[in-house]
C-alpha cells in the first residue's frame, strides 16, 4: 500500500513554492516497526534465560535442602511410628509381669 504525501518546498532559484509528492510505502514502515519489536523481544527472552542472580541460585540451594530435610524427616517419622507399634503390642505384658506371669517370646 502506498501512501501519498503533498509537500511545499520553496525553490531556492525562482522563489516558487512548488508541491511535490512523496510516496512512502507503509508496508514497508510496519513492517520495519515488527522487525524491531521482535529484535527487541528476543533480547530480552535471551537476557532473561541467561541471568540467572545469585539470588536466584540460593533460592535453588534451598530449595533442595529443604526437600533433603523432608525426606529425611519422613523417614524418622517412620522410624518413630513403627517404635510406637512396637511399644503398644508389648503394652499388654506389664499386666502380665504385673500378675507374676512369665515373659512371652525368646526364651533364656
Amino acid at each position: 500500500m502506498l501512501l501519498e504525501e503533498n509537500l511545499f518546498v520553496q525553490d531556492q532559484d525562482l522563489g516558487l513554492v512548488k508541491e511535490v509528492k512523496q510516496l512512502e510505502n507503509v508496508g514497508d514502515a510496519k513492517l520495519n516497526t515488527m522487525w524491531k519489536l521482535t529484535k527487541q523481544y528476543l533480547k530480552d527472552v535471551w537476557a532473561l534465560l541467561w541471568s540467572k542472580t545469585t539470588i536466584d541460585e540460593k533460592v535453588i540451594a534451598t530449595v533442595k535442602d529443604v526437600k533433603k530435610r523432608y525426606k529425611l524427616t519422613t523417614q524418622e517419622l517412620n522410624d518413630v511410628a513403627k517404635a510406637i507399634r512396637e511399644v503398644g503390642n508389648q503394652i499388654g505384658d506389664i499386666d502380665d509381669a504385673l500378675k507374676g506371669k512369665g515373659r512371652k517370646g525368646r526364651k533364656k
